[in-house]
């Protein structure tokens, strides 16, 4: 009897160890595939972190775990397979209008003009967007409510000066409904973490407008952003850009030729015109804001020839942007490309110089903790061409496709299918 009893007690003991054991196995093998995907072979352009050259990156628990050239497959639950493609920080699109609604009357705040965000980002590469003056103070809570609550794309806002932002051109003229005040209350107290600016445009007087919307700025502690070009005469923007507005303020449509009311960046001979290369270095920001009415070659070329380039590459996307010369982001940067700047200076404007403007650093690059915004993209070789608002064109021999984007480190767009198994696999 003791014996067996010695006998049950062993067996006890054994399996005990073999249980624990197995634990062990079943413990090592969950830490050994810590990462939830692996973007395998591609090579990484990350402006802020000084990179431009094969890297693999590990996502888990929606951040970056690890950025570094050779990562074990064994590490990861999923592995994609981006050799030959490059990754990139997701874009942050600094000028957009995406409070989409159905307000009959109005142009772009709550109205048919805006685009819904989710259909126009992530097939481009893009995943923040911040709006620009689509919405002001009276009427933000809605379009919070109504879009940015809902959008899986990341949606930040320069607030109008206008109460009533983008309703309509007459009521953009109303200055009592330009309140300052107002305007900073619900930056900074209700809103923070979304309201990153203040948006000027559209006025038809003199700089009343944009000197409002400076001093909302100064209140709020954030830069401003100013649409420059519906005044008879012209404005000066010299004076715009060196007595009215201050270093970190930005000029969005840069590159915009005509209508008259709008002074232009390059003479008629074709010369940048000095000052502006003076406001640059003074901190003025530059911003593309191509739209459907304010890209010209005729101002682009030159200016990048002359070595006046922008600080930020962004789309001004609505309704009547994105049928014309403008095409998506990618469409965009490729534009560039063919105008002189290089694969990387492209990504820096688009990534990591609109993180710095709107001060969320966060979102510019790929460092380790940060959230996994992720574009993947061919560049293809070719024949291609690319127009402006007027109606013109430059060829180019390269352009950039978006082949994968992540969002908080979840596949979201996926043109070739890389992130899945072929179906036969299913049948196995």
């Amino acid at each position: 009897m003791d014996h067996l009893k010695k006998n049950h007690v062993s067996a006890y003991k054994v399996l005990m160890v073999l249980l624990a054991f197995s634990g062990m196995l079943i413990s090592y093998f969950a830490s050994a595939q810590e990462i939830d995907i692996l973007l395998k072979g591609g090579h990484l352009i990350d402006p802020k972190n000084q990179i431009n050259e094969q890297m693999d990156v590990a996502i888990s628990n929606q951040t970056i775990l690890e950025v570094s050239p050779n990562i074990s497959e064994e590490r990861a639950k999923k592995v994609i397979n981006v050799t030959g493609l490059y990754v990139t920080p997701g874009l942050i699109d600094m000028h957009v209008h995406v409070f989409h609604g159905t307000e009959p009357l109005s142009y772009i705040a709550d109205g048919h003009t805006s685009l819904p965000p989710d259909g126009f980002t992530f097939r481009s590469g893009v995943t923040t967007v911040v709006d620009a003056g689509s919405s002001g103070w009276r009427n933000f809570r809605l379009f919070k409510q109504q879009t940015i609550d809902r959008a899986q794309t990341r949606v930040l806002v320069f607030l109008n000066i206008v109460g009533t932002g983008m309703y309509g051109r007459f009521e953009e003229q109303d200055v009592s409904d330009m309140n300052p005040t107002m305007t900073a209350h619900m930056i900074n107290r209700l809103f923070p973490e979304i309201l990153v600016g203040v948006k000027s445009a559209h006025y038809w007087g003199d700089f009343t407008q944009v000197d409002l919307a400076v001093e909302a700025g100064k209140l709020a502690n954030v830069p401003v952003m100013v649409d420059f070009g519906e005044h008879q005469p012209p404005n000066s923007i010299e004076d715009l850009f060196m007595k009215h507005l201050r270093p970190g303020d930005i000029f969005t449509h840069t590159y915009s030729y005509g209508p008259a009311n709008r002074e232009t960046v390059v003479d008629d001979a074709l010369i940048v015109k000095p000052f502006v290369l003076e406001a640059q270095k003074r901190g003025i920001i530059f911003d593309v804001g191509h739209g459907g009415g304010a890209f010209s070659f005729r101002q682009a070329v030159p200016s990048l020839q002359q070595g006046f380039y922008p600080d930020v590459i962004s789309s001004d996307l609505h309704k009547d942007s994105m049928n014309g010369a403008f095409k998506d982001m990618a469409n965009l940067l490729s534009k560039f490309m063919s105008m002189g700047m290089s694969l990387y200076e492209v990504i820096a404007c688009s990534t990591w110089k609109p993180a710095q403007v709107i001060s969320k650093e966060e979102l510019g690059p790929l460092s380790i903790g940060a959230e996994a915004d992720i574009a993947v993209f061919s560049l293809r070789e070719g024949s291609f061409g690319f127009q402006d608002i007027r109606r013109t064109k430059i060829e180019g021999s390269q352009k950039l496709e978006t082949e994968l984007t992540l969002r908080a480190g979840r596949v979201v767009w996926d043109l070739n299918g890389l992130s899945v198994p072929h179906w036969e696999t299913e049948l196995k």
